[in-house]
């Protein structure tokens, strides 16, 4: 959605198997006589520059990597992928960070990079505009290729930026970075995923409808709950409202399949909408929230809903460039679907709908159950170097990555009382000072103190209000 909750999100601080294609990796960079970055890294075959922005302290490129569209087949086609480097100095650790959606071209730092004051490299995930194949071969959008994609990436600047490596990513990007760690575990000397969704067996989801029924306060719960139930009582005039809105901004609904089917997706987003980004201080907002649903008026309603889930979203203008997510969720990564015992069943038509429905019917999907399972059987027996952070108030946390006796270094810690923008500042007083020294260690960079005594360990990197100001990582209200 395109109606961003700017001053919501600034109560938030963001805080298979190696096949044939293993030997699908960049060839090593030209010999080039110089030490100017931006020459050695377009020395490298396949790498183009779009543009550099200026940044005191920092070189910032905005890039084009040649990739194969099928790393099994590398000869079979290529397409461009976007990627950015934020180079510090080669002298430093290197942080490979991915969202799981498209690249900003904005210079920033994520957590890990300011706490290792080091390189930083994204990468914008495949079949996101404009990083996708044309032709577009849906079959080769998967956890593997993805995977690959970093893989090739690394091994292309590997050689420029030589000392150690953090793969991170909040949310999809910490799904990514978990995929890549286990399809390709001797690339990375540590991996840092933020509130990284896990659905094992996609089918079972009862761990989402027990987080509902005991997150925040009853008080909040309930306010919630009224206005989303009131939102189906009165479809019809909301519905007209809805109609008008579309026909105003040219919306339309050919792949959801009506307006009716979208309405309900926005207004059964609602309430895990509010808990993915807000806190839960805001409940007492009325202007977000109204306090009574039965007296609000016709626009109290709407505008809540809209502020929060955005009637945009399930129009096919707000679905197409979030197609490439609604494929993977409909092929390998699964999607919750949660219970609405607050609402009568009189006044909900289609519940949660499968992310097949937000796929155009022209691109093929099959779901492969088997997917997940490998990756959370390989987390918790073989983990090595990961750090997984949580948000005690997120909806995406219910299923969570785990690790068992078979992992090692390896680490979950959860944030109180926040939400999808949970991070390692958020954790409380001792497990933020661990889980620094842990990150700080994994990247070559622990002093001799700090390694004595892990409460000693803080960023590296002072504070930049422009680089590091983070808001919680917003996609449409039901996306990781």
């Amino acid at each position: 959605m395109r109606k961003a909750l700017r001053w919501l999100l600034a109560l938030t601080v963001l805080i298979g198997t190696l096949t044939t294609a293993g030997a699908a990796t960049a060839a090593e960079p030209e010999a080039t006589g110089t030490t100017d970055i931006k020459e050695q890294l377009l020395s490298i075959p396949g790498m183009s520059l779009i543009e550099e922005k200026p940044y005191t302290g920092y070189r910032f490129f905005v890039l084009n990597y040649t990739q194969p569209v099928d790393h099994r087949h590398p000869s079979k086609g290529t397409f461009q992928q976007r990627i950015t480097v934020l180079h510090k100095d080669v002298s430093r650790p290197t942080v490979f960070y991915t969202g799981g959606y498209n690249v900003s071209t904005t210079p920033s730092r994520r957590e890990p990079t300011q706490i290792v004051d080091g390189n930083q490299i994204s990468m914008e995930y495949r079949f996101f505009t404009p990083s996708r194949p044309d032709p577009a071969d849906w079959t080769k959008l998967d956890i593997w290729q993805a995977a690959s994609d970093q893989h090739r990436i690394f091994k292309a600047l590997k050689s420029i930026y030589t000392k150690k490596w953090i793969s991170t990513g909040g949310s999809k990007g910490g799904m990514t970075a978990t995929y890549y760690e286990r399809f390709y575990p001797r690339d990375m000397d540590g991996v840092v995923a933020y509130v990284a969704p896990n659905d094992v067996v996609n089918d079972e989801d009862s761990a989402y409808d027990r987080f509902f029924a005991g997150v925040g306060t009853k008080e909040c719960r309930d306010r919630l709950n009224a206005v989303q139930r009131e939102a189906l009582v009165r479809r019809e005039p909301l519905e007209k409202k809805y109609a008008e809105y579309a026909a105003a901004e040219g919306f339309t609904f050919d792949t959801v399949g009506s307006l009716d089917k979208a309405y309900e997706a926005v207004v059964l987003d609602y309430v895990w909408g509010f808990w993915q980004y807000a806190l839960l201080a805001d409940c007492d907002e009325d202007e977000l929230i109204p306090p009574d649903a039965k007296t609000a008026t016709d626009d109290q309603i709407w505008n809540s809903i809209d502020t929060i889930s955005g009637f945009s979203f399930y129009t096919d203008q707000g679905l197409e460039p979030y197609t490439p997510y609604f494929y993977q969720a409909a092929t390998q990564l699964g999607a919750p679907n949660i219970h609405f015992p607050h609402i009568e069943k009189k006044y909900i038509r289609y519940g949660y709908q499968p992310p097949r429905n937000f796929v155009p019917r022209e691109i093929p999907t099959t779901f492969q159950p088997y997917a997940m399972r490998d990756v959370d059987n390989w987390v918790r027996h073989n983990a090595r170097h990961m750090l997984y952070v949580y948000g005690q108030n997120d909806p995406w946390g219910s299923e969570r990555f785990r690790v068992d006796k078979g992992a090692k270094d390896s680490y979950v810690f959860t944030a109180p009382g926040l939400n999808h923008g949970a991070n390692v500042a958020g954790l409380v007083a001792d497990q933020k000072a661990f889980a620094t020294a842990r990150i700080l260690q994994w990247a070559g960079v622990a002093s001799a103190a700090v390694q004595a005594d892990p409460s000693a360990a803080k960023p590296l990197a002072t504070f930049d209000a422009k680089l590091d100001k983070r808001d919680v990582e917003r996609e449409p209200a039901l996306r990781p």
